[in-house]
């Protein structure tokens, strides 16, 4: 018998849990060229249409049965745990899988990738939207080291992630193909901008201590720094710290090869995407108090081996809805930190020849404002609002300027005063931006709002949830999900494997950082 972690409402129904028929709005995108069976989304190995099976359909069960099992899971099989008389719920469809991932970001997908490569497990990932609608899609894509310390908590961890991510590219190479057409990989370098004394002064000791770490690392005065970059500006005191190997990527471009190679192992039934369908509750046996599966509005997705909760700025609200009813008590403390970014599409004004980023980035600096926010109308005293210059060339040749950080709980709406302040900020290192309105730019600009999910320690959670063996938890990497993915990725499924780990995990532990 298995119990239903999560329910606290005890006349919960059928008729609200599981409908008869999902909605058109929940479908998956018919562009996924998909089969769907049951609620579940099945593709060939080249992520083509094979045929439509409909719920009676009992034609292909040899390919189904290698993926799934059909059951009709009733009576006591699950039922509420806060409900005193246990009242039982009907599922409509369940099924078996090694291991299962919550969140279809950059760090879930490339955890799916992960046990997909390195071993035999199937693997099913769940979201309550679509890859890349979360922060994964609103980044400017940096893959680099050069606003890193080395030393720090996260170094190791960013370090082999980076190196991945190169392995990759030169794989990618090696086959015949583009890495810049298939993850919109370019080895740009980076600049880290000072213009005070103070902060070269910084520059100079991030260069020594990069140096020291084995980077290729170089301080560029005003004029070396002007050679690089004759767009910008930062007078006879500016430099910067430059470090050529870094590099950047598109989210997706990247988001997009990752899923299609994850999905060259559903036809042998190692695969599944379950999208529009999010995660509700834990299922506990009511033998062992293991847990046995999870719920999803849809599915209940029965898991051997591991369930990983990759949900991004959503993982500490889900964790604890996941848990509520139970004895498990937990405080995840991530929280959505907002972020904008500005796109000018096809823009002439002025070319980059690297990446570039202001020392402010570095330390977040918060200044406290007081603003109108535009599209909801009213005044915020309590919001912090930081902005720093960053200036990217994505892969089109378009212009992405940042960027803010603000704390506005989980809205995503557009603030037209922070893109204006993002754009004066650029203004006052680029004269170009300067002499030009922003208004000029309406037909060809494009914002990217994003939460990324922000830890009060700046470090990631990458680690088994007390009390709940068999659950982990890859969440709060803030900025640093694309560049960090494949380092995470790598180090969750040999935690679950039980292999050697190649960075060590200490740093990204819950003890001493969540109340459990």
């Amino acid at each position: 018998m298995a119990t239903l972690i999560g329910s606290s409402d005890p006349n919960l129904s059928i008729s609200n849990v599981f409908p008869s028929q999902t909605p058109k709005a929940l479908r998956p995108p018919s562009a996924f060229k998909s089969v769907k069976f049951h609620n579940c989304t099945l593709f060939d190995g080249y992520g083509s249409k094979i045929r439509r099976l409909g719920r009676r359909d009992h034609s292909s069960q040899s390919f189904i049965r290698r993926f799934c099992h059909r059951s009709v899971v009733s009576g006591p099989k699950l039922a509420s745990l806060s409900s005193s008389s246990l009242n039982p719920i009907v599922a409509s469809s369940s099924f078996d899988f090694d291991v299962v991932i919550v969140g279809a970001g950059i760090i879930g997908l490339t955890i799916a990738r992960q046990f997909l490569l390195q071993s035999d497990l199937s693997v099913a990932v769940v979201d309550a939207a679509v890859p890349c609608s979360g922060a994964s899609g609103a980044g400017q894509g940096y893959i680099w080291m050069i606003h890193k310390t080395p030393g720090s908590d996260i170094w190791e961890l960013a370090m082999r992630s980076k190196q991945l991510w190169e392995i990759l590219a030169d794989s990618i190479q090696h086959q015949g193909m583009s890495p810049l057409e298939i993850l919109g990989w370019r080895k740009t370098g980076s600049l880290l901008i000072g213009r005070t004394p103070e902060e070269l002064n910084i520059l100079k000791g991030r260069v020594q201590q990069l140096a020291e770490a084995g980077l290729e690392a170089e301080y560029l005065s005003g004029h070396a720094l002007l050679s690089e970059e004759p767009a910008l500006e930062v007078g006879k005191e500016g430099g910067a710290a430059f470090l050529p190997d870094d590099c950047q990527l598109d989210a997706y471009r990247t988001v997009s090869f990752i899923e299609e190679g994850n999905r060259h192992f559903a036809s042998n039934g190692r695969y599944a995407e379950f999208y529009h369908d999010p995660a509700t509750y834990l299922l506990r046996s009511g033998c062992n108090g293991e847990i046995q599966a999870i719920q999803t509005s849809k599915n209940t997705l029965y898991c051997r081996k591991a369930i990983v909760i990759a949900a991004g700025s959503w993982s500490g609200s889900l964790m604890q809805d996941l848990v509520r009813g139970s004895n498990v008590v937990l405080d995840v403390p991530v929280k959505p930190r907002k972020g904008h970014l500005l796109v000018v599409e096809n823009s002439n004004m002025l070319q980059l020849n690297h990446g570039l980023m202001e020392v402010g980035y570095v330390d977040h600096q918060m200044v406290s404002q007081c603003y109108t926010n535009n599209a909801s109308k009213f005044v915020d005293h309590d919001q912090t609002l930081s902005i720093s210059m960053t200036a990217t060339m994505d892969a089109m040749g378009n212009l992405v300027l940042g960027s803010s950080r603000q704390f506005a709980g989980f809205n995503t709406e557009v603030d037209d005063v922070i893109i204006n302040q993002i754009w004066s900020r650029a203004g006052e290192f680029f004269p170009s931006i300067r002499e030009l309105s922003l208004a000029d730019f309406t037909k060809n600009r494009k914002v990217r709002v994003g939460l990324r999910p922000y830890m009060p320690d700046g470090k990631p959670i990458i680690d088994t949830v007390p009390g709940l063996p068999k659950v982990l938890i890859a969440t709060g990497h803030e900025g640093g999900g694309l560049s960090m993915a494949l380092g995470t990725a790598e180090l969750v499924a040999d935690m679950v494997l039980g292999n050697t780990l190649k960075v060590n995990n200490a740093p990204f532990s819950f003890q001493g950082r969540c109340c459990s």
